[in-house]
């Protein structure tokens, strides 16, 4: 799941945190910025550009959904001990580097963890990033496969410099972001940004990285992270087929 280091995150907001709590609700800590993030496709239907949605109040402290029956999402409202939710916390033990496959180019490399995929779609613009890696000498591929690793919400697919051997990562606010889909019409995870500190319920500090995906449809395999549960079965197993 990276580190600080590797994601270039030059300072960790250690004033706000998000608690995961057993079989319960995301409790977020440090008036964190909320809003909705669009998906806004093109004329083709993908994606290209993330706009912002409604904002949410700054709290001190709130409670995030995260089984995905809550009748007052985004936040909690107890629902989780009505329907026995089971939030057990299930992720990779391993580091994201750890668990990353390596696609080299000229220029590129990226990393790419497929389990963390959250399924926003903005890697198959302009023919895919796994084919613009290869043709990175060219200043259009390049630009373009930088573009579409930093629009990556999960962190699933980050793009290096071989030069210099740093990650390229988006400048992101610490803040969280609630996805929304109208394409696919459903709603997409919690997109937690800018190096902010995610603690299981046994008191354990996820690796920390600059853009990751948490569950809020209640359905994932590797809570408390996102694996793309929330998505439409029948457009999950066609993208599926095509990594």
């Amino acid at each position: 799941m990276g580190t600080a280091k590797e994601e270039n995150i030059d300072k960790i907001n250690c004033e706000c945190e998000i608690k995961v709590t057993k079989n319960g609700p995301y409790l977020v800590s440090g008036r964190l910025p909320i809003s909705d993030q669009i998906i806004i496709v093109n004329k083709e239907g993908v994606p290209v550009e993330w706009r912002s949605g409604k904002k949410y109040p700054l709290q001190e402290k709130c409670g995030l959904c995260r089984c995905g029956e809550s009748k007052n999402k985004p936040f909690c409202d107890g629902t989780h001990t009505k329907i026995g939710f089971d939030g057990t916390e299930v992720p990779s033990s391993e580091p994201y580097l750890k668990q990353a496959k390596i696609i080299q180019g000229p220029t590129l490399k990226l990393t790419d963890v497929v389990d963390l995929c959250a399924s926003a779609r903005f890697c198959h613009r302009a023919g895919e990033i796994w084919n613009l890696i290869p043709k990175s000498d060219g200043l259009d591929a390049k630009r373009v496969a930088i573009e579409e690793a930093g629009d990556c919400p999960s962190g699933r697919l980050v793009v290096w410099d071989k030069k210099t051997g740093e990650a390229i990562e988006p400048k992101l606010e610490s803040s969280i972001g609630l996805i929304e889909d109208p394409q696919m019409m459903c709603s997409g995870p919690i997109w937690v940004r800018g190096g902010i500190p995610i603690r299981s319920a046994e008191g354990k500090t996820y690796e920390i990285r600059n853009r990751v995906t948490l569950c809020r449809c209640g359905k994932s395999s590797i809570k408390p992270f996102c694996d793309s549960s929330h998505f439409p079965e029948h457009r999950y197993e066609e993208m599926m087929s095509r990594k």
